[in-house]
């Protein structure tokens, strides 16, 4: 950068002049120092004088090198912007620190900053702490409000939020936004202080009434979900809105989800897709994956796997379980890519150590059928207990058929028999009646008519035709039930209907112990039913 004195650079400006800047600019090249420095900050913002910066640093630094605090911050801030100067956080450091042993709080505080980030010095959380320290006790509000972060993480600290929320409060009077955003998440969160969400509201909306995106969003939330006050979607949008125009990715991809469910507005997929746009655009990556969602589908866009495909790597790279898994079938369908059943493996397994459900399930379907995987039923195993744990009906029911093996990896009837029940009662038919016949015939449990009966009902009734055919048997025979022809017949001939061959012969022998009004009455019942 070419150096000018500072007339040089006058000239070179051809700048114009105003009376006070003149009896200024006298008493600097006088040497006075605070003449000095008021004639670098008119410098810096075009005060009587064309704006530049050059000339800014020019008389700073002859005020900083006369040991004048301000100018000395003035001038580590400019090299930390690089402005009129190259950037050099060194520079800005060193100028910061003479400012900051003169007991200037705001050079302290940017002490203190450059020290937590690493920047110009060796990261160092003590020094942070020492310099925070020195700001805040001079009442400087974003010193305090570090101090409280600091005591919040345990930070150079030991994590203490009473200390926190001390240090919080007295920045929050300040009306510091970030601060009273953070008391109001302790008071959210009830930590260092009793849980109370009116307080929480209240500070959320001191920091969103001064423009705080991330309060703002925190009480669009509030009012979106009706948590801890009255559901309100208008306000929600509201506040979500004013966050979004700041471009807070999560408010943007929230009104994304708004529009796109009609919650409080008229159903709109392109107001949706343009707020997801946004929210993607800014790195969000739940708005990755439902664009991706959207050009997979053809939803309110022309469907385009390629396309999706990008948006779904995008999320997948940032660690979104939902885009990993669909980004997984793409590779395994080949839409959009080549297919690849190793690459889908590699994106399942992804989503499956994040606790994707259909994902831990995939996987263990894959190494049960050796899809992609070489065949390894112990592996499927665990990843369908995986799944199964965490209520997955078909996971449940899949691991209930591997403990069933008596050549599989870990036969066992009584781990068999509670995965079937699990699945059982979360309605999986298959795993009804699979009960109801373990029950019926002692397999794995006591025999138990009863049980039996009760578990071909619930599959009966969703229409497997051979848990009808079971209970047409039991009604026929009274084996958990009283013996009852009519019902007999009934589910017999449920079950006929619904393609189970062998319940014919049966319907006739009990067609014959009923006389002509008892059938006449079945099989008007049966009408009745739906197919």
């Amino acid at each position: 950068m070419t150096k000018y004195s500072p007339n040089e650079a006058d000239a070179k400006n051809g700048s114009t002049y105003t009376a006070e800047f003149l009896r200024v600019k006298g008493l600097a090249e006088r040497g006075v120092a605070n003449a000095q420095h008021s004639l670098g900050f008119m410098y810096f913002n075009g005060q009587g004088v064309v704006q530049s910066y050059e000339l800014a640093v020019v008389w700073y630094r002859q005020a900083a090198q006369a040991g004048l605090e301000h100018a000395q911050y003035n001038l580590g801030v400019m090299y930390q912007k690089g402005q009129g100067v190259q950037q050099s956080f060194e520079e800005a450091a060193a100028w910061y620190r003479k400012a900051a042993e003169q007991g200037y709080a705001a050079a302290q505080y940017n002490l203190g900053w450059l020290y937590a980030k690493g920047q110009g010095v060796q990261a160092d959380t003590q020094q942070a702490m020492y310099w925070f320290s020195k700001a805040a006790e001079q009442g400087d509000a974003g010193a305090q409000n570090n101090l409280g972060m600091m005591y919040d993480t345990g930070k150079g600290v030991p994590q203490d939020f009473r200390q926190a929320i001390a240090w919080y409060r007295k920045a929050a009077e300040q009306g510091y936004a970030r601060a009273q955003f953070n008391l109001g998440l302790r008071y959210d969160h009830g930590q260092g202080v009793p849980q109370d969400v009116g307080q929480a509201m209240s500070w959320y909306r001191k920091a969103a009434d001064q423009g705080y995106a991330p309060a703002q969003f925190n009480l669009a939330l509030r009012f979106d979900k009706g948590d801890g006050v009255a559901q309100d979607s208008q306000k929600a949008i509201l506040w979500y809105r004013r966050a979004a125009d700041q471009d807070h990715a999560s408010s943007q991809f929230n009104l994304g989800l708004i529009y796109d469910n009609g919650q409080g507005v008229p159903r709109d997929e392109q107001k949706a897709l343009d707020w997801y746009r946004k929210a993607a655009g800014l790195g969000h990556a739940g708005a990755q994956n439902n664009l991706g969602l959207r050009y997979e589908h053809g939803q309110g866009v022309a469907q385009d796997y390629a396309q999706a495909q990008q948006w779904y790597l995008k999320a997948a790279e940032q660690g979104f379980p939902g885009a990993q898994y669909q980004l997984g079938n793409l590779y395994d369908a080949g839409y959009g890519v080549p297919q690849d059943q190793q690459e889908a493996v590699f994106w399942y397994r992804k989503a499956a150590d994040q606790g994707h459900l259909r994902a831990q399930f995939d996987l263990g379907l894959r190494y049960e059928t050796g899809g992609g995987v070489p065949r390894d039923e112990k592996k499927a195993l665990h990843w369908y207990r995986r799944a199964a744990e965490q209520d997955y009906v078909a996971a449940q029911y899949a691991l209930a058929l591997l403990y069933d093996k008596d050549d599989g990896p870990e036969p066992n009837c009584v781990q068999a028999n509670a995965w079937y029940a699990k699945a059982a009662e979360q309605g999986h038919v298959q795993a009804q009646f699979t009960l109801g016949l373990r029950f019926d015939n002692g397999l794995g449990t006591m025999q138990d008519y009863a049980l039996a009966y009760h578990w071909y009902l619930k599959a009966a009734a969703q229409g497997h035709a051979r848990a009808q055919f079971n209970l047409g048997l039991m009604f026929m025979c009274g084996q958990g039930v009283q013996a009852d022809g009519a019902q007999a017949w009934l589910w017999l001939a449920l079950a006929e209907r619904n393609g189970f061959s062998s319940a014919s012969r049966y319907l006739k022998s009990v067609a014959a112990t009923l006389d002509s009004s008892q059938l006449a009455l079945a099989r008007e019942r049966l009408e009745l039913l739906p197919n």
